[in-house]
């Protein structure tokens, strides 16, 4: 119809940016493609129960600003998802909205009034680590007569000390572990970043005991199932929560704790740094992208803001009132 208003539909574009944007010119990682397509899978949904309309027959005028703030704010309200999650979701729905301004300039007003949605500000927390008597409770928690307990024990140990990601954990397989001179475990982490992390002789020592028992092939997962499949990140948190529980029985200061996996990556961190080592060096041993992701550990670590009180040397001004030498000095003070 002329004159009409334009429909120009999702459905190709989106599957476009799957296929030519993510897969092709990005080579995104398979995780980074699973949170894309999982946040427009909700997206879809959401967008589907307010308009009844099926995603194959949605257009772009449709998805405006309003209903993706809409959508924003369904994940909070409705979802319980956390700030840190809604800004995930939202970063997702941006890369897509930026692909389709290159191919739908008859939307630029509506894209570029969704690109404007900033994310959400949130208090960060102090990263909560664990103490070298809790790690060495947590360690020892696992039961050594179980064939899982033998498992659990080597993959809490490896994690405490290379710091690894869950994902990164789940992915490792047993040609990735290296014994002997140079002992170091390889993964690939965020933004297929690969990396090499040296062993200590006592994680080395349990790692060779592990694979002599694990007997895998070179491509096998390094902590497998009972029936040979890799560890899913919820049962590895489930772990870790388990053997929390136990852990307590010996150490206290565990009791009513939450302890998830990626506090041991934080207690790795805290380790290296409580021992002086560089926050360069941390930055390039956990894979971060840059020294600023470790700064969360120096504000995390109390003692080395005690050491640097401690280099202070004390005020030795007396008590009492300021009294400004000048008339005019003493006006400014009285307002």
């Amino acid at each position: 119809m002329v004159g009409g208003p334009v429909m120009t539909l999702i459905a190709p574009t989106l599957q476009a940016f799957f296929t030519d944007r993510l897969a092709k010119q990005r080579q995104a990682s398979p995780r980074t493609i699973a949170v894309y397509r999982d946040t427009l899978k909700l997206l879809l949904g959401f967008v589907h129960q307010q308009t009844h309309t099926m995603p194959a027959q949605l257009d772009w005028d449709v998805l405006d600003a309003t209903m993706i703030s809409a959508f924003l704010n369904h994940l909070e309200s409705e979802r319980h998802n956390s700030i840190k999650t809604r800004n995930v979701r939202l970063t997702a729905i941006r890369s897509l909205f930026s692909y389709a301004a290159l191919r739908h300039p008859e939307h630029a007003l509506l894209i570029q009034r969704v690109l404007a949605i900033p994310p959400k500000r949130f208090d960060k927390r102090i990263v909560t680590f664990l103490t070298a008597p809790e790690v060495d409770a947590l360690i020892a928690a696992p039961d050594q007569s179980r064939w899982e307990g033998r498992r659990d024990r080597a993959l809490l140990l490896l994690a405490v000390q290379t710091g690894l990601r869950v994902s990164e954990l789940i992915g490792l397989t047993c040609s990735d572990v290296t014994l002997g001179t140079g002992a170091n475990v390889r993964c690939e982490g965020k933004g297929r970043k690969q990396r090499a992390v040296p062993l200590t002789g006592p994680v080395q020592a349990l790692l060779r005991v592990w694979l002599t028992e694990r007997a895998g092939r070179p491509g096998d997962p390094l902590f497998p199932t009972r029936t040979g499949r890799r560890l899913s990140r919820d049962a590895i948190a489930l772990r870790v929560s388990t053997h929390t529980t136990t852990a307590a029985q010996r150490c206290p200061s565990l009791l009513g704790r939450r302890i998830h996996p990626h506090v041991l990556r934080h207690s790795c961190a805290m380790s290296l740094l409580q021992a002086g080592v560089d926050t360069s060096v941390i930055a390039l041993w956990l894979g971060h992208a840059g020294v600023r992701s470790t700064d969360a550990y120096v504000h995390a670590d109390v003692s080395i803001k005690e050491k640097a009180l401690a280099l202070i040397t004390p005020t030795a001004a007396r008590p009492g009132r300021y009294h400004p030498p000048d008339k005019v000095l003493a006006f400014l003070e009285s307002l």
